[in-house]
């Protein structure tokens, strides 16, 4: 064995686990924005837009907290079933670890500071329902409680009390508690909430300015306000229209109005009890899981489940999207020929082009309750080719997004996977029934040249030789075959006891390397289809994506590690670490200097490909 594998930097990410409740934050300084993707916590800055990363997380971010100097923030996970789910506490500045606080199983359901940042206040989940105090100074657990009874719960939310650090408050499915911290004696007390016959289940808590009252935001669509120092209901509203499926997000505005988000994708400015009347309201795509004041608070923003994000000011009420993201799984990527500015995604129901360098959507192309299996450029730039899983194979304009042309019925089980030829006239598509098919394609017509016929199973990748003279097919049923594309026949193909799901061809084109469900990356030679050597690509998972550029080549997998290796000698020379769903692709740009990953949970991130590495790569080029 080598040395250790070094770390694969992490430059950038396109992505926001947008189901977070409550995941993104405004940082006090005004300057900044936090927001989870996956098990990574990603701080933006506004002005530059540069992004730095909190990775600590062995599974997804449940929930974010920043305290109110904006010196800590906290995150807690989710993890399985029968194991603890850990909070860290971050420091800001350093944009380091500060503590790691282990008590509660499976999920962290919310997290909140104390106003002088003394205590950090967390919350279990169902399968846990407790709350612990913790002491910030020390890193201990102060003390703790049960935090429903066992006739009521879950408990969904929790704040602190805005001038006290003694107050925190719980509510969840029929319950709405008040508790008080006795650091003497190491207690916490509660005091649950009269609401009279009403039952409600409270998805958000805002505490009032002057700390009488907190407003608690609910599934039935109405807000209540609750005196903390009674106990009891004071008013709730508004009484005969409701927002619909219910309020998700609620923040309290400098003038004691309440800013509040739907879960049918409203955001809406409310007067203050007793009224609750609507002032103001505008739609956002998905349901509003947080929303957030900038600084003195002119400025907010917002965030939905769609993964999209949004600011908007008081004045206008118009929120403009800043930044749009995948919320389904991303199922391939795609470089123009020698241009490494750009690249094009495909999740779901469309297909984005990227701008690599700022993470800027620049284009994006719907067709409505389809998939797209894959997507490539035509070599001359003059079209993007796309699979869908009705069997059609579309053409479409790159400036405009306009259809070029759609080739029907390109195969009866779903087009998956499509490839160009460097004269950009000749596409070869595969699709789920196991076909290869050749197409000639001209400007008014396209027409099918051969269907190959040898696959038992899906086609799930293809790569054609830079002359064009041959391709090769990975399927799922165990084979990849080498076909001649002058003569339209097989010339070898390979067997093993796998699902194949990528293949690459080397730099000189007399080997193959394969990667697929028995976790092996395979060197074949092309000539014969003999098997040269087989590597452990993975101790758990499939290799699901692979590039290949000179000597090196980098996996991805259902381990969510990419990998960087030596092509002669089979090392790993890199890992990077940032995935927290399983990777379907990678690609290498072509100028070498990034390697793009995309994952089931439609994140994007951008790896530094080692620069050491890539001037090994550009001498041995030239």
């Amino acid at each position: 064995m080598g040395d250790e594998p070094n770390v694969l930097e992490l430059v950038s990410t396109i992505g926001f686990a947008g189901g977070v409740r409550g995941g993104l934050l405004a940082h006090p300084d005004g300057r900044h924005i936090v927001y989870p993707l996956g098990c990574t916590i990603v701080v933006q800055d506004l002005t530059t837009q540069k992004q730095s990363f909190l990775a600590g997380h062995s599974n997804n971010v449940s929930c974010l907290a920043c305290s109110p100097s904006g010196m800590f923030l906290a995150s807690g996970q989710v993890t399985f079933m029968g194991f603890k789910a850990d909070v860290i506490v971050w420091q800001f500045s350093e944009r380091g670890l500060y503590c790691r606080l282990t008590l509660h199983k499976v999920k962290v359901q919310a997290l909140a500071f104390s106003p002088s940042d003394k205590f950090l206040a967390t919350l279990g989940g169902q399968d846990d329902n407790s709350i612990v105090i913790w002491n910030i100074a020390t890193k201990d657990a102060l003390c703790g409680s049960q935090a429903c009874l066992n006739s009521v719960g879950p408990v969904y939310a929790l704040t602190f009390s805005r001038g006290c650090d003694d107050i925190v408050v719980t509510a969840g499915k029929h319950t709405l508690r008040v508790w008080e911290i006795n650091a003497d004696t190491h207690k916490i007390i509660p005091t649950d909430c009269n609401l009279g016959q009403m039952k409600r289940v409270v998805n958000c808590l805002q505490m009032a300015k002057d700390d009488e009252h907190v407003y608690c935001g609910t599934t039935t669509g109405d807000v209540l306000q609750v005196n903390i120092n009674t106990k009891l209901l004071r008013h709730f509203g508004p009484q005969k229209e409701k927002l619909s499926l219910g309020v998700t997000s609620i923040q309290l505005l400098p003038s004691e109005d309440l800013l509040v988000g739907t879960g049918d994708g409203t955001i809406a400015v409310m007067r203050g009890a007793p009224s609750f009347k609507l002032l103001k309201s505008a739609k956002v795509v998905g349901e509003v899981t947080s929303v957030v004041l900038r600084g003195s608070g002119n400025q907010f923003f917002i965030g939905t489940d769609a993964a999209q994000l949004y600011q908007s000011t008081f004045q206008d009420f118009d929120p403009t999207l800043m930044r749009a993201c995948h919320n389904t799984p991303v199922t391939d990527i795609s470089f123009p020929l020698e241009s490494s500015e750009l690249f094009a995604t495909s999740s779901g129901n469309d297909v984005r082009v990227w701008h690599v360098s700022t993470g800027k959507e620049l284009l994006r192309l719907v067709v409505p309750n389809l998939t797209c299996h894959a997507v490539t450029f035509t070599p001359d730039g003059r079209a993007i080719i796309t699979a869908w899983s009705d069997g059609k194979i579309r053409a479409f304009y790159p400036e405009t997004a306009r259809p070029m042309y759609t080739i029907h019925d390109a195969h009866h089980k779903g087009a998956t996977a499509v490839a160009c030829t460097s004269d950009s006239r000749s596409l070869i598509s595969g699709g789920g029934e196991g076909e290869v098919r050749v197409w000639e394609v001209k400007d008014t017509t396209q027409y099918l040249k051969e269907a190959l016929k040898e696959h038992k199973g899906a086609i799930t990748c293809i790569k054609i030789r830079k002359d064009d003279s041959e391709c090769v097919s990975a399927s799922n049923d165990g084979t990849c075959i080498i076909w001649d594309l002058r003569r339209l026949v097989r010339s070898q193909v390979i067997f093993a006891n796998t699902m194949f799901r990528s293949v690459c061809y080397h730099q000189d084109e007399c080997q193959i390397i394969t990667g697929g469900t028995d976790r092996k990356i395979g060197y074949w030679e092309t000539y014969d289809g003999s098997q040269i050597r087989e590597l452990e690509g993975s101790q758990t998972e499939s290799i699901n994506g692979m590039d290949i550029q000179d000597s090196y080549f980098v996996t991805g997998g259902g381990d969510k590690l990419i990998k960087l290796w030596r092509y002669n000698e089979g090392t790993v020379t890199h890992i990077g670490v940032g995935h927290s769903a399983e990777v379907t692709k990678v690609k290498i740009s072509p100028n070498g200097q990034h390697i793009l990953s995309v994952s089931v949970d439609g994140a994007i991130l951008r790896w530094r490909f080692p620069p050491h590495i890539n001037k090994k790569a550009e001498n041995s080029s030239t």
